[in-house]
Formats: structure tokens, sequence, C-alpha cells
């Protein structure tokens, strides 16, 4: 995969600008942290060479000042909501978020229960919390939030939230999912802190739309790709162009919220230290790019990605047209379409000749590979195979998986676990894979190689199943399926 972004100088310059933001602010930072901290692909997606866990590496070079506070809203525990990626609840996922946050050695200080108003499973949480050992406080609803600010910065308003005991000079306020209230828990502990006479700051740490880059620059737009089911829009910041003259990209949320943000920090600090929603911000990913193009072309194929993601929901559940329009719309903007990527061609020609699905990939030297379907592989396990073989320099009619190993575990499956596809998936493949590199030299080349696979994108001419979409998220190549199944009934697992 080629590299356009510089991971390490992002790490150390984004570590630098926050801890100067904390030094503006007499050493007392509350620091929102939008978006996800331990797996944030589409990051490492549309810049090659950021990380998925980049921001928690960074974090980690300031483990030693760093508290964290995990904000979750009642109703979001009342309703059971899940994260949609990796299906647990959001009150699973904070315990989650701890442990991964504990075994890195940053410090976990609190939850903090916004919305409360004594949703009995909120409660039954926070209980939980206690027997953990972990300190819990609760934030409430205001009433005319955020409009009536003299309310809301009053002892009736933010006065009634408890305050978070805190101990740090920089706290991350981060959270399971959006509208988790981390803004308004951000907001009421510098009016409990104010309140206290310790001077403390607020900052926003949001990684898209990235500021210091063109408004139609496909990073961008690919960020408005991500989150078209959300409506939100990249704009230029009217606020921030009024007050130095300079173009800033920022979203429409941010830009429509700012003036009642401005007038809170102005009732509870006296003066606001902020013109514009972009001087909220500490984001320094734009000054770490190091090759625009390669970025531009990653960015160009996440557009895509979302238009098939979001043309599969609509197949799934009938529901999303609106967002997918407003994909094509982006697609027009930047000058592509649903072919842009060779694979998808590829794919689609195969399954013309074959009769049957097919896959493509794209490789990191800019072939494409394909597979289709067979007696015993299904269409994902054998483009899986064949994209090995390609990158290990194994020859594609060499065998590599023995038939000893493969019959076995297809028999196992219709006989004995009573599955009527005898074809299999791809994790299945790799273990029959695994079982002959103990005989045979070239099969344990071709495991080997499965790291250059990193990045690729890889398309088929079908819905495949979740098993197969699985094993090739965890090998880290991208998926991209045409919006039909492969068989025509009305059930689908």
């Amino acid at each position: 995969m080629k590299i356009g972004f510089d991971n390490e100088k992002y790490i150390e310059m984004q570590a630098s600008r926050i801890r100067e933001r904390i030094d503006q602010f007499g050493g007392k930072l509350y620091l929102e942290f939008g978006g996800k901290l331990f797996d944030d692909y589409h990051a490492s997606r549309v810049l090659p060479g950021f990380e998925p866990d980049t921001k928690v590496r960074m974090l980690k070079s300031l483990a030693d000042d760093v508290e964290i506070i995990i904000a979750i809203n009642a109703e979001d525990i009342e309703n059971g909501k899940r994260r949609s990626d990796i299906g647990i609840t959001y009150d699973e996922d904070a315990l989650r978020l701890m442990d991964a946050f504990q075994s890195l050695g940053l410090y976990v200080g609190s939850v903090c229960i916004t919305h409360f108003t004594g949703q009995p499973k909120a409660e039954a949480f926070q209980t939980r919390l206690q027997h953990m050992g972990i300190k819990s406080y609760r934030h409430y609803i205001i009433e005319h939030y955020p409009t009536d600010i003299a309310h809301v910065v009053s002892d009736e308003g933010f006065g009634k939230n408890q305050f978070v005991e805190t101990s740090r000079p920089l706290v991350v306020v981060t959270a399971p999912g959006p509208g988790s209230g981390k803004l308004a828990t951000c907001l009421s502990q510098l009016y409990h802190e104010n309140k206290r006479g310790v001077k403390a700051g607020y900052a926003k740490f949001e990684t898209f739309p990235v500021w210091n880059l063109p408004l139609k620059h496909p990073v961008n737009i690919a960020y408005e790709a991500a989150t078209a089911d959300l409506d939100d829009n990249n704009i230029i910041d009217p606020f921030h162009l009024e007050a130095y003259n300079q173009v800033t990209v920022n979203y429409n949320r941010d830009v429509e919220t700012f003036p009642v943000l401005k007038a809170m920090m102005e009732h509870i600090m006296g003066e606001s230290p902020y013109q514009s929603p972009t001087d909220m911000g500490v984001n320094m990913v734009g000054y770490c790019i190091s090759d625009d193009d390669v970025c531009r072309e990653a960015s160009l194929n996440e557009i895509v990605r979302r238009y098939y993601r979001t043309a599969e929901q609509i197949k799934r559940t009938g529901s999303g047209e609106s967002d997918l329009a407003k994909i094509e719309l982006l697609m027009n903007e930047v000058g592509i379409d649903k072919d842009f990527n060779p694979a998808h061609a590829a794919a689609m020609l195969k399954e013309e000749v074959t009769g049957k699905p097919a896959g493509a990939m794209v490789l990191p030297d800019g072939s494409v590979v394909t597979g289709k379907t067979s007696e015993l592989l299904g269409a994902a396990s054998s483009l899986l195979l064949n994209a090995l073989k390609r990158v290990a320099g194994v020859d594609k009619e060499t065998y590599v998986v023995s038939d000893q190993a493969l019959e076995p575990i297809g028999h196992l499956k219709t006989e004995h676990l009573h599955s009527k596809n005898p074809r299999l998936h791809s994790n299945e493949t790799l273990i029959a894979l695994s079982i002959s590199s103990a005989t045979n030299p070239e099969a344990e080349k071709v495991i080997e190689a499965s790291y250059q696979l990193k990045g690729c994108d890889a398309y088929f001419s079908v819905i495949i199943s979740a098993a197969d979409e699985r094993t090739y998220r965890n090998l880290g190549i991208n998926v991209c399926c045409e919006p039909k199944f492969e068989r025509g009934t009305f059930y689908h697992k």
C-alpha cells in the first residue's frame, strides 16, 4: 500500500498542539474527543499510513497528564442502544473502553451519566459501576438547553449537575457514540471549575473535516460520504473568515451552534477564548499529509466504498435511498462513478463469463486478480487464495491446499453441521491452508504473505456472507459488494 501520511510526525505534532492548548488555559483543559479512538479505520483508509490506533498512541505520549471521562446518555442505556459496528450496547462498550484505556496505561477517572431522569437501567448501571469501584456522576436534562443561556449557565442549569472530580491537567471526554453529551459535560465542568476559582479551558479534537484542506478536497468529501446518514455538510467557516480573513473548513452543526457556545463561554469565563468553531479545534492531520496524490486516490476509493455499502443497506433493509442519492452527488462533484475501481468491472465480467458469483481484487502493484465460485470454494475463498498466491509469488496453477484438508471440512459442514452450502468460507479455507502448510512449504509461503493484502480493495458480484466479510476485514482488506443476493430467497442471514 502506498503511504500518503506521516504517522510519527502526526503523533508528535498533535501531542505538542494539545500541550500548547493546556498552557493557554493555565494548566487545565477539557478536551472533547470526537470520532473513534481505538479503531479509526475511516482515517486509515483515506490517509494511508494513519494507523487505526494512532490517536490512542498520541494520548499515550501524554499519559502522565491525561485523565479520561466516559460520557454516556442515560436514555441510550435505558433503550439498549448498540454500536452498529461491533454490535454491543453502549453501557457494555463503556466498560470495554475502560478496559482498553487501562490496558494502555491511560487513567480512566470516572463515568458521567448524562440526561439522567431516574431511568431504572441507568440507575442499575451506576450501581454496577459502584460495585466495580468506578466513580460515576449524574448530569441532568437542563430545560431550554442550549438556547436559554442565562438559565443554562446558572445554579439551576449546569449548577445542578454533579461536579466530576478530576486530578490531571488534560481531561479527555469521550463516549461510546454520538449524542452522549460530551460537549455539555465539558461546559458543565467549566462552570463548576470557574465557581471554584479554578482556571480551565475547553477544546475539541475532531479529525474530519480537515480544517486546512480545501472544501472540495477528496479527503473532506469522503467524510461527507461517510456521514451521509447524519445530514452533515462541510462548509466554509464564516466566523473564521470574518475574524481572520482565512478560509477554513468545518461542518454545519458546529457552525450553527457556535454563537450559542461562544455566548456560554462568555457567561462562564467572562470572555470567549474563541472567535470561530475552527479556533476550538486542535487537529493537526492536515499538516502531516506526505503525499497528497495518494490520499486523494484513497479518498476517492472510500467514497465509492460508501456508495456500495449504502446500496447494500438499501437491498437489505429497504432504507437509505436519500443517503445513496447524496453520495451519488458527491461522486459527481469529484468526477468519479461506481466503476472507479477496476476490480468492480473485473468481478462483473468474471461472473458474466462463468455464470456464477465472482470477485476481483486490486493488489499492491496495481494488478487485478479474480476468483470464481467452484464446487469446493465460494467466490470470496477463491479470490483470497488467488490473491495470496499472486503476492507470494506462487504459480496460480499450484495447489497449495490439499484435498485431504478441504474435503473433511466440507463433509463436516454438510453432514454434521447441517449446512446446505458445501463450499468453504474464507476463514475455513485459511484453516485448510494452515493444515496444508504442515507438509507443504508453498502453503506456508502463501500464509506468510497475507500481510501484503492489507489495504487492498476487493469487489464481489453478489453480497458475500458475514463470515467472509469478517475474515477479509481481519486481514485489512476493504470489501464492496454489488447490491444483489446470490439466492433469490426472501430471507438472508
